[in-house]
């Protein structure tokens, strides 16, 4: 389905409404999305296995990939030097264009990571002191590198994943083990990213994880839970901490507005996206939280293409709709590539092209290869 359809539904939806007031300003609104190098670079050996096969077509439309605005994952405390890099980047591309820029970062690193699926596990453990180094040796050195740079916008997604576990994997024991350390270190990055120039996204999984009718409400009282604890780490007197948002579909396939739904969906009212955001927004205005959403469509292009909605791990995919502000729904900022298109989930899922995924994190050339292939709407080319 082409995006003026997708816009057109959405607005027979009934969600436009009026435009925000001053005080309520869409952070991505006549920004540039920065596209950062280092995906870029990566991209090439896409552009050349395209060229290698004397597909010109699809070489260039990997070129344009390579100019799209993707989210920079920090995941580790090795990688805090790759904020001032990005900032660089970001400084001179808004020099260059004379146009804002708005830097797009992953907070990715919190202790006993990715309880329940165990193909992203992180650095720091519970029972190793590492709540106490996530917050002094992670989060510290990430907003002071956020607050050096007080002539971009950031929109930082915190966490994914990490509040669906706690919601729905209370029966499996390392989740459970793991619910007070991402309570708390949630709340303290809140607190310390309170910053003029960051919009916080915190993660709320998506539709088919927590947007079933008996979660909406659970989810919206465990974020409001994590957003008042960040109050703890403030000083006294100090504005109550606050958060722009929330994030869905982060890393997964979910289709913004579906077209036909899947089968899978039948029993969901949010069986996409967009109809997430709308279940899930009452919930939130109930618990005094923003009911603002960016939604990762980077994968999201080849619709109905799982068995299940269980199904995570290097679907059969398409790049999915481009990062825009063309929404038509004032609960959505903006559709987002959060996940960088090639990056494997794991050494999991289907193969691509008949080649098995490498680890979590590593490139995955065949695999991108199909997500620019498959890519709807399709890619514009970029010759050169």
């Amino acid at each position: 389905m082409q995006l003026i359809s997708l816009l057109a539904a959405a607005s027979a939806a009934g969600v436009v409404s009026a435009y925000p007031t001053a005080s309520d300003i869409n952070p991505f609104l006549g920004k540039g999305y920065f596209a950062n190098k280092g995906y870029a670079a990566k991209l090439e050996q896409t552009v050349a296995a395209f060229q290698a096969k004397n597909d010109t077509l699809n070489a260039a439309r990997a070129r344009t990939v390579q100019s799209i605005g993707t989210f920079v994952w920090i995941t580790a405390r090795a990688q805090i030097p790759n904020i001032a890099s990005t900032v660089a980047e970001a400084r001179e591309v808004q020099r260059k264009t004379r146009k804002p820029q708005i830097v797009e970062l992953v907070l990715y690193n919190l202790p006993n990571r990715d309880c329940s699926g165990g193909e992203s596990g992180g650095e720091f453990e519970l029972e190793e002191n590492g709540l106490e180094l996530y917050k002094k040796e992670f989060v510290d050195p990430y907003a002071k590198a956020l607050a050096a740079a007080p002539d971009l916008t950031f929109a930082v997604i915190l966490e994914p994943d990490s509040l669906g576990n706690v919601i729905t994997n209370q029966n499996v024991p390392y989740c459970q083990a793991a619910t007070p350390g991402y309570e708390e270190g949630l709340a303290y990055a809140i607190a310390k990213l309170q910053l003029p120039n960051v919009a916080l996204y915190l993660d709320a999984a998506h539709g088919g994880w927590l947007g079933w009718d008996g979660n909406l409400g659970p989810a919206a009282a465990e974020f409001g839970k994590v957003v008042k604890a960040a109050a703890k780490f403030t000083a006294a007197g100090a504005p109550a901490p606050k958060i722009r948002g929330f994030s869905t579909d982060v890393s997964n396939f979910n289709p913004y507005i579906a077209n036909p739904r899947a089968n899978y969906t039948e029993w969901s009212n949010s069986y996409d996206e967009f109809n997430y955001a709308k279940s899930l927004e009452i919930h939130l205005t109930n618990n005094s939280l923003p009911a603002h959403f960016i939604i990762d469509q980077g994968r999201s292009g080849l619709q109905n293409s799982r068995e299940t909605w269980g199904e995570w791990c290097n679907v059969n995919a398409g790049f999915g709709i481009l990062p825009t502000t063309k929404t038509n729904s004032t609960l959505v900022d903006s559709i987002v590539w959060a996940k960088p298109g090639g990056e494997s989930d794991g050494a999991c899922g289907p193969l691509a092209q008949g080649v098995a995924a490498p680890s979590a994190g590593q490139w995955f050339e065949e695999y991108v290869e199909n997500l620019v292939i498959q890519a709807n709407p399709p890619l514009k080319p970029t010759y050169r």
